[in-house]
């Protein structure tokens, strides 16, 4: 066997490799001698078959097994031998003239094929007890229980019947029901009954609840709105639509007192142990925010000290996935690029840096990972199946059985498991500083910096 490099250029390689055509008749001999002793064929005695007469029957397909594993053989020893990590699957060039094909099949030619492939840039390491990083924090503020509980108040407020004859008005509940036209034709998805509706709350298009206030029980309106050029339906967008709408019931709402009976209602003992739970809520919520902005920090450290030309093949994939979500989600919103103060240029230029970011990126986390034998626990991996498994109540077996099947999607469970690890690691080795701020500092948004 031959094997020589005709390209290396930047993190492409390409090889020309030549198998002899005696060294593949040896391994089809090989496995047909393997097979005498296995196949029944009439007028033989059981492991006497001639290896001739099983070449004859059984060659060609032989020949087409010994060349698929040779290739595949071949190209793990050239990876291995030279200490490449691989950027994506090689991509082999095998004779495709039907004359040449015929030729290897029946052992008349050598086995001769290219294989081109890219591999990762060696990536030298930053000495990450250099890196100096920040961790905001912050406290709960009494202010901010008491406004967490408005709000948990203001969703559990009830409502009572209006008296007979009252009209609706703003924060009323009304219990409707509707039939939408366009130009006098019905619309999918114009029509419903028993909808719950809350005045002011801004749930339908605009303008529909607002011409519901006044009505009574019982009374028919027929309302006209438009629908938002930037609606959801295409088909509806921009539209100019009239809604008979029927008022069935009408519910004003109540006050409720923040006080022990209200916490025994949401199932806690007072409202001590109410406001302790809103508390512990918010400073996870803080604790979250705060770990994601220390995140972002270690990520824009690790850019910084590590510059390399990432595999372009990488970056592309990466590109298309993030430029389809892109163009969908403007599809989506019916916006253009020049609605975002942009060209598409611009925008693809941007993308695309963000794209290499985050190739550059997972390739320094996984070589970070490797380096120091970071990985994720099948007891880890357990857990994040089961906490996947309860977001589908009703369907937790046909999701499982969907991840245990499919290793994509497992790897897609083990993939953020492990980039935490990885900066659980390095954030350990940096010099963090605590600084306290207040809760808008640690929530402000910062400048466009693309995460990974």
């Amino acid at each position: 066997m031959q094997v020589t490099e005709t390209l290396s250029e930047g993190l492409k390689r390409e090889f020309k490799v030549v198998v002899p055509a005696a060294e593949l008749d040896a391994k089809v001999n090989s496995r047909l001698d393997e097979m005498k002793d296995r196949v029944r064929i009439n007028g033989f005695r059981p492991g006497k078959v001639p290896v001739a007469h099983l070449k004859r029957m059984y060659g060609r397909s032989a020949m087409a097994e010994v060349i698929e594993a040779t290739v595949r053989d071949t190209n793990n020893q050239i990876v291995s031998e030279r200490g490449f990590k691989l950027a994506s699957e090689p991509k082999v060039t095998l004779p495709s003239e039907q004359a040449a094909v015929e030729k290897l099949i029946a052992g008349e030619s050598d086995l001769d094929y290219t294989m081109a492939l890219e591999i990762v840039p060696d990536i030298k390491l930053a000495d990450f007890k250099t890196f100096k990083l920040t961790k905001l924090t912050t406290d709960v503020a009494d202010t901010e229980i008491d406004e967490a509980l408005t709000r948990i108040a203001e969703q559990n407020k009830p409502f009572t019947a209006r008296p007979e004859g009252e009209a609706v008005q703003t924060g009323d509940r009304a219990v409707i029901s509707y039939a939408g036209t366009i130009d006098g034709v019905a619309f999918d998805g114009g029509t419903g009954d028993d909808a719950t509706v809350l005045i002011g709350s801004n749930t339908f298009i605009p303008g529909f609840e607002d011409q519901i206030i006044g009505m009574k029980a019982g009374e028919t309106r027929t309302l006209k709105v438009t629908f938002p050029q930037h609606y959801g339906s295409e088909a509806l967008a921009g539209k100019n639509a009239e809604f008979v709408v029927t008022a069935k019931t009408i519910e004003a709402p109540g006050s409720v007192t923040i006080d022990d009976e209200f916490a025994k209602a949401l199932g806690l003992e007072s409202i001590a142990k109410l406001r302790d739970a809103v508390k512990e809520r918010i400073a996870q919520e803080h604790t979250a925010m705060s770990r994601q902005k220390l995140k972002r920090g270690l990520l824009d450290e690790l850019d910084k000290t590590h510059k390399f030309e990432p595999p372009p093949s990488l970056v592309e994939e990466e590109f298309d996935r993030v430029w389809k979500s892109v163009l969908q989600e403007l599809e989506t919103e019916k916006k253009t690029f020049a609605d975002e103060n942009t060209t598409e240029d611009k925008a693809k230029a941007e993308y695309r840096a963000i794209a290499e970011r985050r190739v550059r990126l997972g390739l320094v986390l996984a070589e970070i990972g490797e380096k120091n034998a970071i990985t994720v626990t099948e007891e880890e991996l357990n857990r994040a199946l089961m906490n996947k498994v309860r977001e589908f109540p009703g369907q937790e077996q046909k999701v499982f059985d969907y991840f245990r099947q499919n290793q994509q999607a497992i790897a897609s469970l083990r993939a953020p498991i492990f980039e935490e690890k990885v900066v659980d690691f390095v954030v350990e080795l940096a010099d963090v500083t605590e600084n306290k701020v207040s809760r808008e500092e640690l929530f402000k948004e910062d400048e466009a910096t693309p995460v990974a």
